[in-house]
């Protein structure tokens, strides 16, 4: 489909990982917003993204082909975005599998330090909170990806919070009563992965990290855009990342992070609320950087 001149959100999740709406549903929220473009970027999962393409014909809207890594460095969770990789090839695909499998193992964790905290909480609850019905057989068999979200919700079924904030803030993020951090894949490997599957890498919301330092380190490796506009960050953070962008130089992406509404806020921001240019989707696919570098 040819692509429209317009505004585009380049960070948004669907029920494939921790959102709320289907893939279909984010596209639809993309057009009612009057956006050109969206990407599905699932947490370790690109299942969401064929239904979004589909539905993208029908309206009129490009999708954008996407992923988030979840990554540790340092001790603290890093995201790292792909764009555009090549969602047929086995090894990139085993690949994500095996970052879900982790997924799974630090779900499992959480769970098991919430009830030596005195809170009857299962994996069932937070499969049943995730996507009703289904058995982790089947989420697995459709490459859902569970998350603290999910957890979250349970947290507040039961009273354990009264919020989304007040679950992570207790129990949930970093340095929190039920935080665990397994060792997973380092964001460098995630920019090599990306990169073999033929994709873009791109540091996600990388004011949420607090350091610096580390995002240099992780630009000065390989990344090849930075995620300026997010709804978390502040006039202060865009500004220092855009500075950051130039410098090096790097492809400049924003987006919402939709995750969709729980207890009638949404999460991070709503589909459009952070936008760049579509200009920037032709940065982004691989025929334009090989033109760029002369391949």
């Amino acid at each position: 489909m040819a692509l429209t001149h317009g505004l585009a959100d380049l960070h948004t999740h669907t029920t494939a990982s921790d959102g709320m709406q289907s893939p279909a549903d984010n596209v639809r929220l993309a057009k009612e917003a009057g956006l050109a473009a969206i990407a599905i970027t699932d947490h370790d999962t690109v299942a969401g993204v064929a239904e979004a393409v589909e539905e993208g014909s029908r309206l009129g809207i490009t999708v954008v082909p996407g992923v988030e890594l979840s990554t540790v460095a340092d001790s603290s969770d890093i995201h790292v975005l792909g764009y555009y990789t090549n969602n047929k090839d086995e090894m990139w695909l085993s690949r994500l599998a095996g970052l879900r499998g982790v997924r799974d193992r630090r779900n499992d964790m959480i769970v098991d330090k919430l009830r030596e905290l005195g809170i009857a909480i299962t994996m069932d609850e937070v499969i049943a909170a995730a996507h009703g019905n289904r058995t982790k057989d089947e989420l697995q068999s459709t490459e859902v990806s569970i998350g603290r979200p999910h957890i979250a919700a349970v947290l507040i079924s039961k009273g354990a919070a009264q919020t989304m904030k007040e679950a992570f803030d207790r129990y949930l993020a970093s340095g929190a009563a039920a935080y665990v951090n397994p060792p997973r894949l380092n964001p460098f490997e995630a920019i090599d992965w990306i990169r073999e599957a033929g994709g873009t890498s791109v540091i996600a919301h990388p004011g949420l990290y607090g350091n610096d330092t580390l995002v240099e380190e992780i630009i000065r490796y390989g990344a090849q855009g930075i995620e300026v506009y997010h709804s978390d960050h502040s006039p202060e953070d865009e500004q220092r990342y855009e500075e950051l962008a130039n410098r090096y130089p790097l492809i400049v992406t924003g987006g919402s992070d939709f995750h969709g509404s729980r207890q009638g806020v949404i999460f991070h921001g709503a589909v459009g609320s952070r936008t760049v240019s579509t200009e920037v989707l032709r940065q982004l696919q691989p025929s334009w950087r090989r033109e760029r570098n002369g391949d």
